[in-house]
């Protein structure tokens, strides 16, 4: 029998067509990074979409992520399109972040994770990130990153991850070693200039000085000032334990919760009350008892990395942490009002609007036309696609700056100068205003916000 189809047609074997590919379920990462990153079977995705998790499982604690960019831009992606929630430790004048993870991994009988980003297509690797998991619930855990990269002798590339990590973060801790008094302004300078510059979702900062500073607390404010972020400085921190006592306290408050995180305790056997037991001292035994364990199991680094790292000098009495609001109170409500009273003057102006990008909510509305709940809505609606826009064709991260023609009005949408994480919207007659001039003349009144 021929295997021909004919004298005169295709001299080629007849094979059956192969079967049409179906969707896989990753052309939301496809479209994040213009190339597959990785391949999982259908529960596998599910699973690691409803925990939001970043990267692929491939054993001994490792995740893998391969990215087609730069890794600080990488994870940027990932962040956006995943909106996971998580707490991120950074390093000033000290190597502790990898301790502290060390401490509770040991105390919660887990162990310390590791993401690998690797380039895509060589699969060396550009940058490895250490996290552990704390159970939160039963079906959700938390991840905590130190932003102690390994991996990457660029210095940039290293700064660029870690501001990614504390940017997209709901909780960015602070470790600060030993720093003279005179330079902790220096020290902490770059990172102000980060959160009004660049894109900075995080609202909620903890400063966790591990030597005795009587400036750290004013400087710490001043990196925030003029913006929405809520930060708060602790009493001098000299053990693991206390260290993981005042993130959870504080993570506890931002979420609204009365008992501590169920991690890192290790897993005990459960016991019936006895009677005459107060059941309501219940969660202050099992946080004293997480501390010990985190002490108990804490193990330093054969080679000390840093002498400042927990070490027991200039110890201090450890006062109660006050009470933290879970809503950070804005301090420039007053001088946006102005802003956008004096934006409202402007020939041919309807109407604007400053909102929060990352939440959504008007801050600041004048003159008429929509309400500023829609105003919020549609104007962080429009930073979004345009921002897609923008990492979809290769031109950069940066905010958007848009003048927007209608019908019968024009839009204008721009970042708030000095006040990281928010925009301002402003809608204007087409007939009466004059599109470049109102751009050039709400330009001019940014140094209203210096006050």
């Amino acid at each position: 029998m021929s295997n021909y189809t004919s004298r005169t047609g295709s001299p080629y074997l007849e094979r059956p067509a192969p079967p049409p590919i179906e969707n896989d379920g990753w052309e939301s990462t496809r479209a994040l990074t213009a190339l597959a990153t990785q391949i999982m079977d259908r529960e596998g995705e599910e699973r690691t979409a409803h925990r939001q998790e970043i990267g692929r499982p491939v054993g001994n604690g490792v995740r893998e992520l391969f990215v087609a960019c730069a890794p600080g831009e990488a994870l940027q992606q990932q962040f956006e399109h995943l909106h996971p929630e998580f707490i991120a430790v950074h390093d000033l004048a000290t190597r502790s972040s990898r301790q502290l993870l060390r401490g509770i991994a040991a105390a919660s009988n887990r162990a310390v994770q590791k993401l690998v980003l690797r380039r895509q297509g060589g699969g060396a690797p550009v940058a490895t990130i250490e996290f552990i998991e704390v159970p939160v619930s039963p079906q959700e855990v938390l991840r905590i990153y130190s932003t102690d990269i390994d991996d990457t002798t660029d210095a940039v590339a290293r700064h660029a991850v870690a501001r990614t990590l504390m940017a997209y973060s709901q909780l960015g801790v602070m470790m600060v070693g030993s720093v003279p008094a005179e330079n902790i302004h220096a020290t902490l300078r770059p990172w102000h200039e980060e959160v009004i510059r660049s894109p900075w979702l995080n609202r909620n900062l903890l400063l966790l000085p591990l030597t005795n500073s009587t400036t750290l607390m004013t400087n710490g404010q001043n990196m925030v000032r003029g913006t929405s972020i809520t930060l708060r400085t602790t009493p001098v921190v000299t053990r693991p334990a206390d260290a993981w006592n005042f993130i959870n306290g504080t993570w506890s408050r931002l979420r609204g919760s009365v008992a501590p995180m169920a991690a890192p305790s290790a897993p005990a056997r459960s016991q019936a009350p006895t009677a005459g037991t107060n059941s309501a001292s219940t969660p202050n035994h099992a946080a004293a008892r997480v501390g010990a364990q985190i002490d108990a199991g804490y193990r330093p680094p054969a080679t000390p990395v840093d002498p400042s790292g927990f070490a027991p000098t200039n110890m201090l009495p450890l006062r109660p942490m006050p009470d933290v609001m879970t809503r950070p109170v804005p301090m420039q409500d007053e001088v946006l009002e102005v802003y956008v009273h004096q934006v409202c003057e402007l020939n041919g102006v309807v109407g604007c609007c400053v909102f929060d990008i990352g939440s959504g909510l008007p801050v600041a509305h004048g003159g008429a036309g929509a309400p500023p709940e829609e105003l919020a809505r549609h104007g962080r609606a429009l930073l979004s696609a345009m921002g897609t826009a923008s990492r979809s064709l290769g031109l950069g991260h940066t905010m958007p700056d848009a003048a927007i023609t209608l019908g019968s009005h024009h839009l204008l949408l721009r970042s708030v100068a000095k006040h990281s994480g928010m925009a301002l919207l402003t809608v204007l007659d087409r007939t009466n205003a004059n599109l470049t001039l109102a751009r050039l003349q709400i330009e001019r009144l940014d140094p209203l916000l210096d006050r």
